[in-house]
């Protein structure tokens, strides 16, 4: 872009870093509509769940930009800056302090949702309100101050950067849901499982989902249109050789998934995926599989298994299973039938054990897994779904073991 115009004045070293910390700050917020577009190209080599951690920290990153750029010129530029009262300083300057106000805003709120108990749809609406507000004033910001965006070669590249942004706001916010709305689908059965986990089971009313993989989740939608913000994610729980039928087991964890579990036959539904990568086709060398779940998280582990049992897979598997107690044990008895049919090895380990109980019980930790995991077992996919805390504690457990970090993999349930 410099070289293509004439170059502006020489200024000081902090003057221009500081209108860099700034343009890298701008470009960061334009890519994050990208990484929460649920692209498929940007999310499968990732996995959605990693793309969507990714973004939460480069969302910090950006921020933590726009307050260097500022902060420079308040401590070395202060008469730059101009005057705070909105109604008498430069609008350029004003939009700025609302753009800052703005994602400083989605920060806190996202961070501290669940303490400030913000129900997830009204938090989904202030998080998109605040993104649009936050980057329009910052491109106003930009365009206004002209020092830089008003040089020649500048103009093609904001122009594209803003095409670029508002593609992917009316893709993700009009043109995604409108094709949803072509193909729903019907709730057909809610059953209820172990530890207060409910299954729904739906049948497709037009095209049924296509080239999915055992393990993957897609966002699903009750009852409501897709515009109605009130998609989550959810594994999809069943293989996809069951056949156009695809199963959602929810455990009621808020105010949304509390709804949703009361779900009737005949709810209308709609489904936008598949996303994710936490699947043993991705891993069609691997020797054998070690999966550990915790709780709901045994649902992607539940739909692997049954994809290896309908394909008479004789690798051998080794589950270790955590609940609070052994009654929280979702699909006990289905994993026990799959076992019939798979070298399953299930190992089940209730934090609360019953006085007869002669199994493992408390956490998991490194010494657990080594009494559990032979050695030849190190160069094995290992396959992590749960709490946050568990999946810390056993992935500090198997590289403790000397397990390949390249052989740990694991699905990120809690995004926000």
């Amino acid at each position: 872009m410099l070289w293509g115009s004439d170059r502006p004045d020489a200024t000081a070293f902090l003057w221009d870093f500081s209108m860099g910390c700034g343009f890298a700050a701008l470009i960061l917020v334009l890519m994050q509509f990208a990484l929460t577009g649920r692209i498929r190209a940007l999310t499968s080599p990732y996995g959605a769940d990693i793309v969507y951690v990714f973004h939460r920290f480069v969302s910090w990153g950006a921020v933590g930009l726009i307050l260097l750029h500022f902060g420079i010129l308040y401590l070395w530029y202060q008469p730059a800056l101009g005057e705070l009262n909105p109604l008498t300083a430069r609008w350029e300057l004003t939009v700025a302090r609302l753009g800052l106000l703005c994602f400083a805003l989605m920060i806190l709120t996202s961070e501290l949702r669940k303490r400030i108990a913000l129900p997830y749809r009204a938090w989904r609406i202030l998080h998109i309100l605040l993104a649009v507000v936050g980057t329009l004033s910052a491109f106003a910001h930009v365009l206004g101050v002209g020092k830089y965006s008003a040089m020649t070669a500048a103009w093609p590249l904001w122009l594209g950067a803003a095409t670029v942004w508002a593609g992917f706001v009316v893709w993700s916010r009009v043109l995604r849901p409108r094709a949803l709305m072509r193909d729903p689908w019907r709730v057909v059965a809610n059953d209820r499982e172990r530890g207060g986990v409910h299954t729904l089971t739906l049948r497709p009313e037009g095209r049924p989902l296509r080239s999915w993989k055992p393990g993957q989740f897609a966002w699903l939608t009750l009852g409501n249109a897709p515009w109605a913000l009130r998609d989550h994610p959810f594994t999809i729980s069943t293989a996809p050789d069951r056949g156009p039928e695809i199963s959602f087991s929810i455990k009621p964890l808020g105010d949304d998934s509390a709804q949703m579990v009361k779900a009737r036959p005949g709810t209308i539904a709609y489904v936008d995926g598949p996303f994710g990568t936490f699947s043993v086709d991705r891993e069609v060398d691997a020797e054998g599989f070690v999966m550990i779940a915790g709780g709901v998280g045994i649902t992607p582990i539940i739909a692997n298994l049954h994809a290896l049992q309908s394909r008479k897979d004789a690798r051998p598997v080794i589950l270790i299973y955590a609940n609070s107690t052994l009654q929280d044990a979702s699909f006990r008895e289905e994993l026990d039938a799959i076992a019939q049919d798979v070298r399953l090895t299930i190992v089940h380990v209730p934090e609360e054990a019953p006085d007869d109980w002669a199994g493992e019980s408390g956490l998991i930790d490194q010494d657990l897994l080594q009494r559990h995991l032979p050695e030849a077992t190190r160069s094995w996919p290992h396959m992590l779904c749960g709490p946050a805390p568990m999946i810390a504690a056993a992935a500090e457990g198997l590289i403790a073991l000397r397990t390949p970090a390249n052989a740990i993999s694991f699905e990120v349930f809690d995004l926000v």
